[in-house]
């Protein structure tokens, strides 16, 4: 999207080969990434009754039989969680698999094959960092490759690499195939909280959709450092797909923080403040982080779905029906601009537009 390449990130060290040097337990970790607040949080990993995380049946909302009751679900976990897991998404195991082979693929290249591809001055698009806006500012464990894959005039192919051979390939298969499944979803979230299922659509459908993929590297003094801030998604909905088998994904619920099992096929559904916004509340944008492990490397893929551009972000007539609007209108680019030019901080950024009741 427009904002990626109107807002840059500070250049950094590559973390990956950072991570080789200073991998050992004994080794000195440079004091930029040393993060420790995760380190002294709990976080709960055991869960089961109102604390399980939800999970929503694709399948069971598409059927008349079962769909109301899936509703149900899925009002619940878009209210109080902002979160939940898809599982019977229908996107081919082909597409998804081909899309991981080559992201694994992608970041197992020497550093100078990936840098072919790095960010230019002023844009989070291509390979490298994103955030970074000061000289002194604390710093994420992980490289990131970031794309605007639709509209497809819009990509910057400069960006897309072309090795391995057909990595562009499966990413523009990847944009196809999931396109219809985030406006199934958005149609089914309005429905689930008695709006009407076009109500989103028209925000939404055919609007600029980024992916970004990151590496997390392991590091042996993984309590010491973090693999990404906490953070509220400023987009209206993220599809995060776990590229290998490695957990680190963190929400948080409550002021407590939740370990998330990626169930084995299942997309990640991760709600963004402009969802939040348009829906007054009544969808939650939820606060997560990524942590890293000290042994295995972890990567994955989330594919953002940003509003269309000219709209004013304020919450829709649809989900105001007691006529207490809870948040102020701002403006596309002024709320993408707060995001692409600040520290991630956490839900702070969307409680600023809160309205006091």
């Amino acid at each position: 999207m427009a904002e990626a390449r109107a807002f840059g990130s500070l250049p950094v060290p590559n973390v990956q080969a950072l991570a080789e040097t200073c991998n050992g337990p004994d080794e000195h970790i440079p004091e930029r990434y040393i993060r420790t607040e995760a380190a002294s949080e709990k976080v709960i990993s055991n869960y089961q009754g109102d604390m399980e995380i939800p999970i929503i049946d694709l399948d069971k909302l598409l059927s008349p039989q079962s769909s109301k009751e899936e509703c149900m679900k899925l009002r619940s976990a878009c209210q109080y969680w902002g979160f939940f897991q898809l599982i019977n998404h229908g996107v081919q195991d082909e597409v998804i698999a081909n899309l991981k082979h080559d992201i694994v693929d992608f970041f197992r290249q020497p550093l100078d094959a990936k840098e072919e591809y790095s960010q230019l001055p002023n844009s989070l698009e291509g390979y490298g960092h994103g955030f970074v806006f000061s000289e002194d500012q604390k710093l994420d464990w992980a490289d990131m490759l970031y794309l605007q894959v639709h509209p497809s005039n819009a990509r910057d192919l400069r960006f897309w690499p072309t090795s391995p051979a057909l990595f562009r390939q499966s990413i523009d298969a990847y944009s196809s195939e999931t396109k219809s499944l985030a406006l199934c979803l958005f149609e089914f979230m309005a429905k689930a909280v008695g709006a009407e299922p076009e109500s989103l659509l028209g925000i939404f459908e055919e609007q600029p959709r980024g992916l970004r993929m990151c590496y997390y590297p392991p590091c042996q003094q993984a309590d010491k450092v973090m693999g990404l801030s906490p953070h509220t998604d400023v987009v209206g909905l993220t599809l995060l797909l776990q590229v290998n088998d490695v957990h680190g994904l963190q929400i948080k619920k409550d002021g407590k923080w939740f370990s998330v099992d990626a169930q084995n096929g299942a997309f990640m559904v991760i709600i963004g403040d402009t969802l939040e916004i348009l829906s007054n509340g009544k969808f939650r944008s939820i606060e997560h982080r990524a942590i890293i492990n000290p042994n295995k490397e972890r990567i994955s893929a989330s594919l953002f779905h940003y509003p269309c551009e000219n709209i004013v972000i304020s919450p829709l007539p649809q989900f105001v029906k007691d006529g207490k609007v809870h948040y102020r209108s701002i403006s596309y680019h002024d709320f993408m601009k707060q995001f692409f030019t600040q520290q991630l901080d956490g839900r702070n950024r969307l409680e600023k537009l809160k309205l006091e009741q």
